[in-house]
């Protein structure tokens, strides 16, 4: 079956948004690789850069992956934020997606706030304070609302 998994960029602070999704979703990296870990031919990276993140990534749920990495500047690379990825979270039960949404929601900007919605999902959108959009989604049991 084919799988989705979810990979962002950032600009330098890769290492402290995941030590905050980590917060929020619990687990631990399964590779955390720094830019001086992985030298590539032909290549130099700037003394400033060593330490950024090559690539991370944190199981999140049973099955899924959010991974990424820093964009360097230095290699001519540039990161541009737009509002073209959000990130959809599908909790088990609807405290878990309460305690996910206020969690991300620490120091971000809530578009939409965590509620039942008229499509009958319970819903919540909002930018987490790196920037990345996220939707959390609690679909309710066939007759439990």
């Amino acid at each position: 079956m084919t799988k989705l998994n979810i990979y962002l960029n950032f600009a330098g602070n890769t290492e402290e948004a995941f030590n905050f999704y980590r917060s929020v979703f619990g687990g631990e990296f399964t590779s955390l690789v720094r830019f001086r870990e992985m030298p590539m031919e032909g290549v130099n990276i700037p003394k400033e850069d060593e330490n950024k993140i090559m690539h991370i990534r944190l199981p999140v749920g049973k099955e899924d992956l959010l991974m990424a990495s820093d964009i360097l500047e230095s290699l001519g690379m540039k990161l541009t934020q737009g509002n073209n990825v959000h990130i959809s979270v599908h909790p088990e039960s609807k405290e878990e997606a309460d305690r996910i949404f206020n969690a991300l929601s620490d120091g971000g900007t809530i578009e939409m706030p965590i509620a039942d919605q008229i499509w009958g999902d319970y819903y919540g959108s909002l930018k987490d304070k790196f920037g990345v959009q996220w939707m959390v989604i609690y679909t309710y049991p066939k007759g439990e609302k």
